[in-house]
């Protein structure tokens, strides 16, 4: 079956020719090189994780490559793979929070996102009323303000929950993206077929479209990229909040954490009864997102006690 037939009603469906085209030939090129004779549709629709190992190196050789020429510096593609004895977890204390939105463009510029025309932004900062406590369909994500925090308001930051339940995997009619063994749902933007599901069934809008080519210049390109994090994406697909992959495999914050000033952000392995996310949920009270959608998020409100 054509995955573009696959793609129900939630949106065009409609795969990019171009794109299709890459695909194939990194299809071939992988079928030839280990002389394997399958149905090429067939090796189509196998998604990268099933790939042998050198088939994965050669495919990001290539990548690196592209890049590299597209933006005139060496650009890397990690593929490091989730790490044993670790599940992330991420923590937001909303009594420190000041709505600045520092993290906001700490984000943009880490993950590679588009700048403009539109400019894709995945956290998302919302203004609320002291007065009526947590209200999102009252709150407010275009506030101008000359000073923050502004008085009788307070900022609560929105972004992929990484649920442990995610409805946007359920949703996938091609399997483009899944939830990985250290708790970060990622996509496989080679795979995605444009169609939207998954956005539909997010129910905390942390997915995002590319409706148009990516703005993206060559001098702020970050070069250090992850093969299902922060490279380059096309136009037609969808990309979110990784928890900056190509950082936290490597042992760093993500770029939201490392920015805030005032501390509100926390981020650790949820296994380890002495990392920062586990001392913050032991002396904090914690809250979860939408709790009876039963999502079970990997993100956490606190409010300081």
């Amino acid at each position: 079956m054509n995955p573009s037939s696959k793609s129900g009603g939630c949106g065009s469906g409609a795969m990019d020719p171009g794109r299709r085209d890459v695909l194939k030939f990194l299809a071939v090129g992988a079928t030839v090189a280990s002389g394997a004779a399958c149905d090429l549709e067939g090796f189509f629709r196998k998604s990268f994780r099933e790939l042998s190992p050198a088939d994965v190196r050669r495919m990001v050789t290539s990548w690196e490559r592209k890049y590299s020429r597209q933006y005139g510096k060496s650009v890397t593609v990690s593929e490091a793979g989730p790490m044993d004895g670790v599940k992330f977890g991420y923590g937001l204390d909303l009594s420190r929070c000041v709505g600045c939105r520092r993290c906001v463009y700490a984000c943009v510029e880490e993950n590679n996102q588009s700048r403009k025309e539109p400019q894709i932004q995945w956290i998302r900062v919302l203004e609320m009323d002291k007065a009526h406590g947590i209200d999102i369909n009252h709150s407010d994500v275009y506030y101008d303000a000359a000073e923050v925090p502004r008085p009788g308001k307070f900022y609560m930051p929105v972004q992929c929950q990484q649920c442990d339940d995610p409805p946007c995997v359920k949703t996938c009619p091609v399997g483009a993206t899944w939830k990985e063994k250290d708790g970060i749902v990622v996509v496989d933007y080679d795979w995605c077929i444009g169609c939207r599901c998954c956005m539909s069934a997010c129910p905390y809008g942390a997915r995002h479209f590319n409706w148009a080519e990516p703005s993206l210049p060559a001098e702020e390109m970050n070069p250090k990229t992850h093969v299902l994090g922060n490279r380059p994406r096309p136009k037609g697909v969808v990309e979110k909040c990784t928890f900056c992959i190509q950082r936290t495999r490597e042992g760093l914050y993500p770029a939201c954490v490392e920015i805030c000033p005032v501390g509100a952000r926390k981020f650790g392995n949820l296994l380890d009864p002495d990392s920062e996310i586990r001392q913050a949920m032991d002396t904090k009270r914690v809250f979860i997102l939408k709790e009876e959608l039963a999502t079970h998020p990997s993100f956490f409100y606190f409010y300081a006690t």
